[in-house]
């Protein structure tokens, strides 16, 4: 019997006994790509945090999770690759003070949707200014979309808040109206509707949480109350066990040192204010995992969680900035909805949280967030580009699986494409593309071996950094090259340069290589 007609029986009987699903002749995946904004690698329960996420750890039980998944180390860079599979220095232009995708490098959501998908964006996108429409996302291939333009904003009343085209800030607004639970709101009517047209779909889900400002209802934060008291130190030595024993950190791989901005907990000021930011990062992540659930269960009742394949990962490392009282911007609102100032900046006075605040969590928090691994969001070293990455999908991958096969963002959108049985062509809608950069990942979620690439570069913000197998060269603001065996020293604690000339020249030379690569020589 030949697959597609297995397939089809497949199909056939489980439309007879589990209720109503997509009719037999189209029985390609639906996707959910779901990304959290600046978690850091050891946040998740599934990964050794103490951060309440029983749906994404139910989600790793239920699939695989990656140990060695890279992203870029801020968001922009990372969401540019994740949507097309192109490095960030060909998929992205300046757009007047905001950069863009260029028209030549297709998203994932164009080609499926040229391939007869349903096509829908729930959350940020930070690709594009509030006044250049072509750049939105439903210029991109969606066919609908709900959430924000703008990389960071009010929770409670994000700036730039859409409904694909149109600005719905005005309306949008109510008492109880908490950004994280809307975009969960509209991810399940999202995945109700794909599901009674009865074709696949592709859904991106791009939540804010857990991004400062720190935001979250006081219901949520109260859970939190005392979780983190024993302090980063603590925490992190704890944290670092779990995931050895989790198998998530390589068990030879020491913890980092505290970061050197990072005071000894003991000696921390304002210890009661620390609590508290880190209790309503944490409550962030908790509401976002229970809309995941929202999500989880609208496939579970429309029949749908067998033939999705979903994916969670993190846009970069956890991030250390001290919000400044005297910061400004447009994502930054002068007054909370019912007219009180809003006092910004990380005033210990303060306490986080509430409407009328626009607080960060700062150093001492993002390095537990990012546990074992050194530094932050905006360098290259693993701190700031290690991710977590979930894939659950039932009817491929195997459950309660671990990989330690190295992956990166370029390879998310070839990975959709190829589960989809979608092959990109050398022209979309008459124009010349570029080419992917990036590899499915597939041969991984079978149990396979895949071939890795022949190398992996980064370079955006403080830091700079090119990987091939073993070998790490990095820089962090613009300081000389260091190199690690990132195989032996995952932690990035002995520094080779010195030692191995060689290695940095010839890492150096590629490097230089890829960074003078044109559009023109990338195009198909």
């Amino acid at each position: 019997m030949g697959m597609k007609a297995a397939v089809g029986i497949t199909a056939a009987l489980a439309a007879l006994s589990c209720g109503p699903a997509r009719e037999v002749e189209d029985t390609r995946p639906n996707v959910v790509l779901i990304v959290g904004d600046d978690i850091g690698y050891s946040d998740l329960g599934a990964y050794g945090g103490e951060i309440d996420t029983p749906v994404l750890d139910r989600l790793a039980r239920g699939g695989m999770r990656f140990t060695r998944f890279y992203t870029s180390n801020m968001c922009v860079p990372t969401r540019a690759s994740l949507l097309t599979g192109i490095y960030h220095t060909l998929a992205l232009e300046d757009g007047e003070g905001q950069m863009r995708l260029r028209r030549e490098a297709v998203t994932v959501a164009e080609w499926l949707r040229q391939a007869g998908y349903l096509t829908f964006m729930a959350g940020k996108w930070h690709l594009a200014r509030p006044d250049d429409p072509s750049a939105f996302p439903v210029g991109r291939g969606f066919g609908q979309f709900f959430g924000t333009l703008y990389g960071a904003g009010s929770y409670f009343a994000p700036a730039s808040l859409m409904r694909n085209d149109r600005s719905i800030e005005a309306e949008a607004y109510r008492p109880d109206f908490y950004y994280t639970d809307a975009i969960s709101e509209a991810a399940e009517s999202f995945v109700r509707e794909a599901s009674a047209s009865k074709k696949p779909f592709f859904l991106y889900v791009a939540y804010t949480a857990a991004h400062w400002p720190l935001h979250a209802p006081e219901e949520e934060i109260a859970k939190y109350r005392g979780r983190f008291a024993r302090g980063w130190d603590v925490l992190r030595g704890e944290r670092h066990e779990r995931m050895k024993k989790l198998g998530v950190v390589h068990p030879d791989w020491p913890l980092s040192p505290r970061d050197p901005n990072v005071p000894p907990w003991e000696r921390a000021p304002h210890r009661a204010w620390q609590e508290r930011r880190m209790e309503v990062y944490a409550a962030q992540i908790d509401r976002m995992d229970q809309g995941i659930g929202r999500i989880v269960r609208a496939l579970e009742e429309t029949a749908e969680l067998e033939n999705t394949l979903i994916l969670f990962q993190s846009d970069n490392g956890a991030c250390y900035v001290e919000y400044a009282p005297n910061r400004k911007g447009p994502h930054l609102p002068e007054r909370t909805r019912d007219g009180r100032p809003v006092r910004p900046g990380n005033l210990p006075e303060l306490m986080p949280g509430g409407e009328d605040t626009y607080q960060s969590y700062g150093y001492g928090w993002a390095n537990l967030s990012n546990t074992p691994f050194r530094l932050f969001k905006q360098y290259d070293h693993e701190g700031g580009i290690r991710s977590p990455l979930i894939v659950h999908w039932p009817a491929r991958v195997r459950a309660n699986t671990i990989t330690d096969q190295v992956a990166h963002v370029i390879d998310v959108a070839p990975t959709i494409l190829d589960a989809a049985g979608v092959r990109p062509a050398r022209v979309f809608e008459g124009r010349r593309v570029l080419e992917m950069c990036g590899s499915t990942l597939m041969p991984v979620l079978e149990g396979e071996r895949r071939r890795p690439h022949d190398a992996l570069f980064w370079k955006w913000a403080r830091g700079k950094a090119v990987r091939r197998e073993r070998w790490k060269l990095v820089s962090a603001e613009g300081a000389p090259w260091e190199l690690y065996d990132i195989e032996a020293d995952g932690t990035e604690l002995r520094n080779l340069a010195k030692e191995r000339p060689f290695e940095v020249q010839q890492l150096e030379a590629l490097f230089k290589a890829w960074e003078a690569l044109t559009l023109e020589q990338r195009l198909r």
